[in-house]
Order: structure tokens, then sequence, then C-alpha cells
């Protein structure tokens, strides 16, 4: 069926968008999981994908990853009690405009062959508006028409909660950062040369502290201030039951 919308549900925008944000060298991504229903597709999760390789101009996922994707999809399903699949893929531009790149539509192309719903969203971070000088964010999701990126009509959907999925995977991130670093570190370890194997753990040490610094600790002092927001309202919200039920008392 001709794919007329995609529905992106708040908080797994917003996952997407801290792990767009979670680096500005290299380009990060993941896969989306939802449903498609006549025509419109809703995404109400995300999976982020450790990169075996880092590269500025583009990303690939493999097929140990689509595998894991698709578990992932199939637990959710039992989880939910709803048939849920992986409709999709995002990943980011960081410096560069949003608009797919012939590399982007081929790969979108690949997956539209096994599924032709199958969509892609691209953010566009750390780039400046040359008037104001102010950082932007830009998101747009296309498809692959004849070797070209057509835009499909993107909505985000408001939620009242930032859901369990999407809160494990924010919470997963910095880990899946730092099983990156590791890796990459990994095949430099135990370096004859003293000088190379002292920069080396340097360089690590730094970037682990990156993680540390830009992801794990905003995401603490956020959800402490969310915790701190809810006790509020669960105060207001006792409050008010008393006040109903001396109401009631009188009456």
């Amino acid at each position: 069926m001709h794919l007329k919308k995609v529905c992106l549900q708040a908080d797994v925008y917003m996952v997407c968008l801290q792990h767009a944000l979670s680096t500005e060298n290299f380009e990060v991504m993941g896969l989306l999981i939802g449903d498609n229903a006549e025509g419109v597709t809703t995404i109400s999760a995300a999976i982020i994908l450790r990169r075996s390789d880092k590269k500025k101009d583009r990303v690939e996922i493999s097929p140990d990853q689509l595998l894991k994707a698709t578990n992932e999809a199939e637990r959710l399903t039992e989880e939910l009690h709803k048939r849920v699949r992986v409709v999709g893929w995002y990943h980011s531009h960081p410096h560069i405009t949003v608009c797919p790149s012939h590399v982007d539509v081929g790969t979108q192309a690949m997956y539209q062959i096994m599924d032709s719903s199958f969509v892609g969203l691209i953010f566009s971070v750390f780039s400046e508006d040359k008037g104001s000088k102010e950082q932007e964010v830009s998101l747009t999701c296309f498809q692959s028409d004849d070797g070209k990126s057509k835009e499909i009509p993107l909505v985000i959907k408001p939620t009242k909660d930032i859901s369990t999925n999407c809160l494990k995977t924010m919470t997963e991130l910095p880990k899946i950062l730092a099983q990156e670093e590791e890796e990459m570190a990994e095949g430099t370890r135990n370096h004859p040369d003293l000088l190379v194997s002292i920069h080396n753990n340097a360089v690590q040490t730094r970037a682990l502290g990156h993680v540390t610094d830009i992801i794990t600790r905003p995401l603490v002092q956020t959800f402490y201030g969310r915790y701190e927001s809810n006790l509020t309202k669960i105060d207001y919200l006792h409050k008010q039951i008393q006040h109903l039920e001396r109401e009631l008392q009188n009456q």
C-alpha cells in the first residue's frame, strides 16, 4: 500500500534526538519499530545500534543488527499485546544538511525491496543558522523513488509519558557508547612502545569522560528533575483529595 504519512511518537523522537546529539564528529544510527495500517506508519520504539566502524559520512546496518531488531520487535509484540515490527531506520547528519545523500537513497531503496513501507529518518544536528548563529535541528522523513529521495509527511505525536521501552533505550545509550570505545581501544592495547600505550589509554579515557559529561550526567539530571516534578504532582493530588474529602463530609 502507498505510504501516506508517518506518525512519530514524541518519546521516540526524544530518544533519536538524544542519540543524534551524542556526537558531532560521526554519524549515528538506529532502527525504528512500530506498525503500519491503511498507509500510515506509527513509530512507537527505537533501537540504538552499536557502530563497529565510525565514519563521518555514512553508516551501515549489519545483518546481525537487523536480526537483533527483529527479535526485539517480537519481544515487544508479546509485551504490548499488539503486533509491531521493524518499520524504518534513522541516522544523523552532523554539520550538514538534512537532505538524503545518494548513499542514503541507495540504502533506503535496498530496504524498500523487502518492505515497500520502510521509511528513513534523518536528523540534521550541530548546524548553525547563518543569521542568528543559533544551533538548529532539522528532521526529514523519506523514501526512495526511482533513485531519488521522496519526502514523506511526518507528524510528531504527543505522548503523555515516556514509555518504559524508551526509558530503557535512553539509559542504555551511555553503555553502548562506552562499549564502542572499548572495542576501538581493544586493538591498541599492550603496545610495545610505552609512550604510544600511554597516549592510547589517554585517548580512551578522554572519550569515556566525554560520554559521562555529555550523555550520562545530563540524563541523570533530567531524570532527577522529572522525579522532583512527579513528587510535586503527587503532593498536589494528595491535597486535592483531602480537599474533596472535606467537602463531602460537610455536605
